[in-house]
């Protein structure tokens, strides 16, 4: 219990509630004192000793119950044990229908199963949950984990099952009672996957180090970043931008001639009997032009945010930018930075685009931008996506991106998913890359900063 207490205070200092020493020993006090056998004395001690400021109590609410669980995991009833042999013979056979994957699951919630812990822990780092510290994104983890077992696919196989049933002889109320509690079992489960994100991104909070040094910072990943840690790396990037803005100058500078332009040189030396005296270059833009996606879905939000910041403070080295975000649809957004700071502009981009869950659609979005935005693209363009590559299984609409890759100078994608994660699940992300000039993984800020830095070549 005291390693749990522990776990449990570093849980609630990761959330940002300041809690000292001292009080961390007054919990220990209080809990010596009044025991833990009634749960809400032992929560009531907890909170009078760690909590100062009611506006940290939500915080609280949700950790304790997870650190502190007083129930096991959802139960779950076993609907096969009333099945006589001719319904269990003809619900085999019902079954036949679907694929492996479908008929497996359906028949762990015919009989009632959780799933295992290795099952969980697979399931856990297949969505990335083992590097997942902030509670704001529980549902979202949730949600990855469900259709990773196809929650959507099975409740539709349940109903073609009942159906099935019924034409094979079944009583139709006897078959619709089964479908139910295998539906109910599935509720269940879902309530073990919540119970297991909480725990485990609990977990998470718990073992990450103290705050260190801004580097630190900026080589955390960003799904790994809590609001806290957004609200200094937003400061960080005024400063990385006039460091970027200084090297990109010297180096603009240092490539203004340009290549020597041979037929130029000759005609200005023709007073010279063709003696090449005075070298004559092409004239080279140095400014790029700049037209960018952004997307700015739950799992993005962080990456595109820090990505428009550091180009928008930048802006006197670009020509022109040409911002854009998506989700399920695009938007053109260059008009919300004027006169305005970064984090404000994504603000009211994200109200009017609230995130949900697996929503996104990267093919819809650039079929809206081909529609109303194609004239944005030319030969002198840098094109930008930021992004996941992650389409929900959408089609991911590769005539158009093809055709925009070949329309402008540049392609450039910046993702922030680790490379071997590429082309896993509904990431399409390998049918994109072979388009791109240059594909960049930047899963945190340095990463990012070293890609603009890239990008902004002339």
């Amino acid at each position: 219990m005291e390693e749990r207490i522990v776990k449990f205070i570093a849980a609630l200092r990761a959330a940002g509630v300041r809690v000292s020493l001292a009080e961390s020993a007054d919990a220990f006090q209080a809990i010596n004192s009044m025991g833990i056998k009634d749960r809400q004395i032992f929560r009531l001690s907890l909170q009078t000793t760690l909590i100062k400021d009611a506006s940290n109590l939500p915080i609280f609410e949700e950790l304790f119950p997870i650190f502190f669980s007083s129930s096991e995991n959802p139960p779950m009833t076993n609907p096969s044990d009333d099945l006589s042999p001719e319904e269990a013979r003809m619900l085999a056979e019902a079954l036949r229908q679907f694929s492996e994957q479908l008929r497996k699951m359906m028949e762990k919630l015919l009989r009632g199963e959780q799933l295992s812990q290795d099952e969980l822990d697979r399931l856990g780092k297949m969505v990335g949950l083992s590097q997942m510290d902030n509670l704001h994104y529980r549902e979202w983890m949730v949600q990855r984990m469900k259709k990773a077992l196809r929650f959507k696919e099975v409740q539709e196989a349940l109903k073609e099952l009942a159906e099935t049933l019924a034409q094979m002889g079944m009583d139709k109320q006897r078959a619709e009672q089964l479908i139910q509690l295998m539906q109910a079992n599935q509720h269940a489960l879902e309530d073990q996957l919540r119970q297991y994100a909480g725990q485990r991104i609990a977990e998470n909070m718990s073992e990450r180090p103290p705050e260190d040094g801004i580097d630190s910072l900026m080589n955390r990943p960003f799904n790994a970043l809590s609001d806290q840690d957004m609200e200094r790396l937003r400061k960080e990037v005024q400063r990385l931008a006039n460091a970027l803005k200084t090297r990109v100058a010297l180096r603009q500078k240092r490539a203004k001639s340009g290549q020597l332009d041979a037929k130029a040189t000759i005609r200005a030396n023709l007073k010279h009997g063709n003696v090449p005296i005075e070298l004559k270059h092409r004239e080279r833009t140095l400014k790029p032009k700049l037209v960018i996606l952004c997307d700015v879905s739950t799992s993005m939000r962080y990456c595109s945010e820090l990505m428009l910041s550091l180009l928008y403070h930048m802006q006197d080295l670009i020509s022109k930018t040409y911002a854009f975000a998506f989700i399920n649809r695009l938007e053109y957004i260059s008009p919300d930075f004027s006169g305005k700071e970064v984090h404000t502009a994504v603000a009211q981009v994200l109200e009017r685009m609230p995130a949900g869950y697996y929503n996104t659609d990267l093919g819809s979005s650039l079929a809206d931008f081909q529609r109303s935005y194609l004239d944005a693209i030319d030969s002198r363009t840098t094109f930008i996506l930021v992004g996941d590559g992650r389409n929900n299984y959408n089609d991911p609409r590769l005539d158009i991106f093809r055709a925009l890759a070949r329309r402008c100078r540049r392609t450039i994608w910046i993702n922030p998913e680790a490379s071997m994660l590429w082309g896993s699940g509904d990431s399409d992300m390998l049918k994109y890359a072979p388009n791109c000039d240059v594909v960049l993984q930047a899963g945190n800020l340095a990463q990012l900063t070293a890609a603009v830095d890239r990008l902004l070549l002339a």
